[in-house]
């Protein structure tokens, strides 16, 4: 990579540190997302309300309050927890925590309708065949709708990801020296906008293009075997 008057190598250090955010905040969604997803359709109402209640909060919240109040609140009750065991002083919250906190948050509520919808795109005769072989609710989803989840919400989840990648540059406004960050110390040093938010852009876009590459090989392995449309 060009030098860029000595900042190249922070630019890159500020590209990895916002791949690391990013699957940090992936893995924390899908289980988020997977877990809101079972509430969503349970038969229990208060998994149902709480899933509910989960989704329609953080949709309904912009991305960058939903990583102040992670990161604010979390500190203050961090903070109370402790003083009530005897520890004095202000506990924080390291921005990178926060991070994956937020943005996993997001990505989770988003998450959860995606496998909502591909749980319910499963014929129901195939569950009603499992159980009738004496399966059991468990053995049922980790054999029968599991695998199959993951084939029908790739691509939704992909689409995702690839929103969740950009949103990183949000955690910046909290200090963590993810790109966006390394970009903005750069300009304040240089005064040369231009040439390092490009440059910032040109490396958001080839962690786009890499993720996009990675996402359409995993739907082709996903759906092999599968016939194809109009085949």
């Amino acid at each position: 990579m060009i030098d860029l008057a000595g900042f190249g190598q922070q630019l890159l250090l500020g590209a990895a540190m916002t791949l690391q955010l990013a699957v940090a905040a992936l893995v924390v969604g899908m289980v988020l997302g997977l877990l809101g997803a079972v509430g969503r359709l349970s038969t229990f109402a208060p998994a149902r309300a709480a899933a509910g209640a989960y989704t329609t909060i953080v949709r309904g919240l912009p991305e960058l309050l939903v990583v102040l109040i992670i990161y604010f609140g979390s500190s203050r009750l961090l903070s109370i927890v402790a003083a009530a065991f005897g520890h004095d002083g202000f506990v924080e919250l390291s921005p990178f925590a926060a991070g994956v906190i937020a943005l996993g948050l997001t990505f989770g509520a988003y998450a959860t309708e995606v496998f909502r919808g591909a749980i319910l795109a499963i014929p129901k005769g195939q569950i009603e065949a499992a159980h009738a072989y004496g399966m059991g609710r468990w053995l049922t989803f980790r054999r029968i709708v599991l695998p199959q989840l993951w084939r029908i919400a790739l691509p939704g989840l992909g689409n995702l990801f690839l929103v969740l990648l950009k949103d990183t540059s949000l955690v910046s406004v909290i200090g963590l020296e993810e790109l966006m960050r390394k970009s903005q110390i750069a300009v304040g040093f240089t005064r040369e906008p231009f040439t390092f938010y490009l440059s910032a852009a040109a490396l958001y876009l080839l962690m786009t293009i890499i993720a996009m590459a990675a996402l359409h090989r995993g739907e082709r392995a996903a759906a092999r075997g599968m016939p194809r449309p109009g085949g």
